[in-house]
């Protein structure tokens, strides 16, 4: 016995197009910001973007990003929360140096924005910013 056939007028979720923009749409995750002063922000952030690209973005206040993303400074440091700072990488070696001049002294939990690239891994990501960044 054959199935019956499905008719579609183009412009359902049916077709490849409807397909590929909902899985285009997919491809973001939430990431929860905590300021100083306790204020959450929660964003929706691409994945494949680093959380410094998306933070400042979403002009998300607390987080310079003077070099852009270049490592040649500590203005996008943050706090990451458990259980996202267990499942991140180590830092590397250029990484850790440049915690070294962070304007609030690091944590074992801290981390250059610029250096987390957003996955799927990491929906509900939650990180706390420090009180300042100069």
């Amino acid at each position: 016995m054959t199935p019956p056939k499905t008719k579609t007028n183009g412009s359902d979720e049916n077709t490849l197009a409807g397909f590929k923009n909902t899985r285009l749409m997919s491809h973001t995750i939430s990431i929860h910001i905590t300021d100083h002063k306790g204020v959450t922000t929660s964003i929706d952030a691409k994945i494949g973007k680093t959380l410094m690209e998306v933070a400042s973005a979403k002009n998300i206040s607390g987080i310079a990003a003077d070099c852009g993303g270049l490592m040649t400074c500590a203005t996008c440091h943050v706090l990451v929360q458990e259980p996202f700072a267990s499942q991140l990488r180590p830092p590397d070696a250029e990484e850790l140096a440049m915690l070294a001049f962070t304007a609030e002294a690091s944590r074992p939990n801290s981390r250059l924005s610029c250096q987390i690239t957003l996955s799927e891994d990491l929906d509900g990501l939650a990180v706390k910013l420090p009180s300042t960044q100069y």
